[in-house]
């Protein structure tokens, strides 16, 4: 959206996606990139079409232990992300059978587990770690969500208040997601060195872990994890 040809067509701006569910609910934007727990929690609109999605490993939502897993009894989390904590508390459920108490604690590994039996750690945070150096128990969570369900993970989805332009909304975030992924090269070589990877994994994530489209098997991955989670579904536009 910023360098495309759809970037006459918004006016973007940039934030963690708690602060970006958060503008939404007070109506400072209009539509945005929002966990798709909390498009449940205020029942927004989703614009179809694209998201964040993935199919097996993610790699960027990763959960350590330094006990086994159904022995978790606490878990610290970055809340930042509220489907993620609820992707790790489903996870521990249903195949470990452990419902830990959840606290909020800044992303550092060895601190969250001088405190609490497992942690999560999400996004960039996530990436800089080699999982298979850290001497732990670790868990994908894209991955265990695919053994679970054999569905997609819905990370995030494009939504905004009950009664948006979803299909202009539409074609517009479908546009930015073409060009994107026509320069992917570009992208990865400007961000990489701003995010601590390699520019491999900066790659392979892109290519290989995110997906981004979002159709009939992801709704019914989105569904499956609302169910899961307890939430409430958010309105998915329906063409007239």
């Amino acid at each position: 959206m910023l360098h495309g040809p759809q970037k006459e067509e918004v006016e973007l701006s940039f934030s963690i996606p708690s602060i970006c569910a958060q503008q939404v609910e007070e109506g400072t934007i209009q539509i945005g990139l929002v966990p798709v727990a909390e498009s449940a929690r205020q029942g927004l609109e989703i614009v179809p079409g694209v998201g964040i999605t993935c199919l097996g490993p993610v790699r960027s939502i990763l959960l350590f232990s330094r006990v086994p897993w159904g022995q978790v009894q606490t878990l610290a989390a970055d809340l930042g992300s509220r489907t993620s904590v609820q992707l790790a508390r489903i996870i521990l459920r249903e195949r470990y059978g452990a419902e830990p108490v959840i606290t909020r604690a800044k992303p550092v590994l060895q601190d969250m587990l001088a405190h609490s039996d497992a942690a999560l750690i999400i996004g960039d945070s996530a990436l800089e770690i080699d999982p298979d150096e850290t001497g732990l128990p670790w868990l994908d969570l894209g991955a265990e969500w695919f053994s679970l369900t054999q569905l997609p993970m819905v990370f995030a989805v494009w939504a905004g208040k009950p009664g948006i332009p979803a299909f202009e909304l539409e074609r517009i975030t479908r546009a930015s997601y073409e060009f994107g992924k026509a320069h992917l090269r570009e992208i990865v070589d400007s961000e990489y060195p701003k995010r601590r990877v390699t520019q491999g994994l900066a790659e392979r994530y892109l290519r290989d872990y995110i997906r981004f489209e979002i159709g009939a098997a992801e709704q019914r991955g989105l569904e499956a994890f609302l169910e899961l989670a307890n939430l409430a579904r958010p309105i998915l536009a329906q063409r007239a």
